[in-house]
């Protein structure tokens, strides 16, 4: 705030005009005489002082910007609510496996149930080699993000949200392929053998062997069938897409044209594997796009973070986990990065010049 003093002379309010022939005009003669008259230039009072008791001060404010807050205070790092976004993103993937591993039980007989029609694996004949590019892609893409995040300056926020969106994600998928099971839509893709009595505990061991591989076929651990509606190596591959297009500088268009590409092609190959049905690829491409930019739309503009009856965004299941991981960050990240580990004062710290000596 900014504090200005204005002395006046006259205790009276000073009149923006004054109309001398009024009938009060003789009143306020005495106290402000015309400036032409013989006793105005005659009889002048001193100047008094400003802080003089007999002066009345008039405080003016004028209202300045605060400073703005460093990036610390406007981009908090929350680190308890990633390690809870972390454990939200364990527990549905826990979850999406032991969905998998009930439906395993229950797929339809390949020996007696065709694949269902499709208009794209119906015109395509199967090759079990695309569904291991699909997968070298899922890794390159992945390590990618990693990677990316973690030169992010802002990498906890980062990965609070990759780790929200991938646990709704993951939660939705477990609960569509175990509602709707779909026959194999593979005849040569190899499905473990059913148990005729399915166990807690053989449940909880192929959950477990599931998670080992990381819900991967390459490294041989994904054994078990039933997992459609919806994909979710489309999820993975266009959730990587996502956010390296997001959280990387714009002017590297042509690096996020190449990971859209990759992206695009491993889609492609879980199709041409015939390890998915089209209508999974869609729904997947759907669910993902649609989170992550209604997700984003609500976290970069401040005011969506009020419910109230116009925002019928605030009417998504998620949205109060959403307001509470997201209410200390306002506004969109700013694209900065810098080095996760500090290094020692000692390797930054200039050597002192020599006396005499040029540098």
């Amino acid at each position: 705030m900014c504090i200005l003093g204005v002395t006046f002379r006259a205790r009276q309010e000073v009149p923006d005009s004054y109309d001398y022939n009024t009938p009060n005009a003789a009143s306020h003669q005495s106290g402000y005489a015309h400036p032409g008259s013989p006793y105005h230039q005659q009889n002048q009072p001193p100047p008094s002082d400003t802080g003089s008791p007999s002066s009345d001060a008039v405080m003016i404010k004028i209202d300045t910007p605060s400073p703005l807050r460093d990036d610390q205070q406007r981009y908090p790092k929350e680190i308890g609510k990633t390690l809870l976004a972390l454990l939200f993103l364990a527990l549905n993937f826990f979850l999406a496996t032991v969905s998998l591993s009930l439906v395993h039980d229950r797929v339809p007989d390949r020996d007696t149930h065709e694949p269902l029609p499709d208009a794209f694996l119906d015109r395509v004949q199967a090759q079990d080699w695309a569904l291991d590019v699909s997968e070298i892609l899922i890794m390159v893409v992945v390590n990618s993000c990693v990677l990316l995040i973690t030169f992010h300056k802002h990498r906890f926020i980062v990965m609070r949200r990759v780790f929200l969106l991938l646990s709704v994600l993951y939660m939705m998928r477990s609960v569509t392929m175990y509602v709707t099971v779909l026959p194999v839509s593979s005849r040569t893709y190899y499905c473990s053998p059913k148990s005729n009595a399915s166990s807690a505990g053989v449940i909880v061991k192929r959950a477990f062997q599931l998670i080992s591989g990381m819900g991967l076929s390459i490294n041989g651990k994904q054994i078990y069938c039933g997992d459609y509606i919806y994909s979710g190596h489309t999820v993975t591959l266009v959730l990587g897409y996502l956010v390296i297009s997001e959280y990387s500088p714009k002017r590297f268009w042509p690096i996020h044209w190449i990971y859209w590409m990759a992206s695009m092609t491993g889609v492609v190959m879980v199709l041409v594997a015939h390890g998915h049905y089209t209508v999974d690829v869609l729904i997947a491409y759907y669910a993902t796009t649609r989170l992550f930019w209604t997700y984003h739309t609500l976290a970069n503009n401040s005011l969506l973070l009020k419910q109230n009856g116009n925002n019928y965004i605030g009417r998504e299941w998620w949205y109060f986990g959403f307001r509470y991981f997201e209410r200390n960050v306002r506004g969109p990240i700013p694209l900065q990065y810098d080095c996760p580990l500090s290094l020692p004062a000692s390797w930054t710290k200039k050597s002192p010049k020599l006396p005499g000596r040029e540098s």
